[in-house]
């Protein structure tokens, strides 16, 4: 018996430590999973390509939004609550680590935007973030969705 317990607990342990390295971050909000891509749902991020100016310097607030996503996420496995597919065929999903909603993190700490054109859950959180110049709002940027149609 205590050897079964034992292999069973390697077997957990290994497909776990398989699995964490099949998490993605491709930008501030989307990740990937083994091989499905997910959109956060209700937000925006800067691209990865995006730049900011901070203090008169031109910084890369995509890559920055991206790194801040990956340190939040460590070596956790987000767990995602499906709301459906966009446009681009990728996953629409609101996601956790620790219980605490990625999104909302994201927003509340200046990353990334509510995309009011989608949603309205996240309005509280950037009014927040806005009033309190946490993040992008500290700097020069354009919205996401403006910086796309450049």
């Amino acid at each position: 018996m205590k050897i079964l317990v034992l292999i069973t607990f390697i077997i957990i342990f290994s497909n776990q430590s398989a699995y964490s390295e099949n998490v993605k971050v491709v930008d501030g909000d989307t990740i990937k999973i083994g091989d499905e891509k997910i959109r956060f749902s209700g937000i925006d991020a800067p691209e990865i390509n995006q730049d900011c100016i901070q203090n008169g310097e031109k910084i890369s607030c995509g890559k920055l939004v991206k790194d801040v996503l990956i340190k939040k996420i460590g070596d956790e496995i987000p767990k995602c609550t499906i709301e459906g597919k966009d446009f681009y065929k990728r996953t629409l999903a609101e996601c956790f680590v620790n219980n605490e909603s990625l999104s909302s993190y994201l927003v509340r700490n200046g990353y990334a935007f509510a995309y009011r054109k989608y949603s309205k859950k996240f309005i509280e959180d950037e009014n927040f973030a806005k009033k309190n110049k946490l993040g992008l709002w500290s700097m020069k940027f354009k919205y996401p969705w403006e910086f796309r149609k450049l």
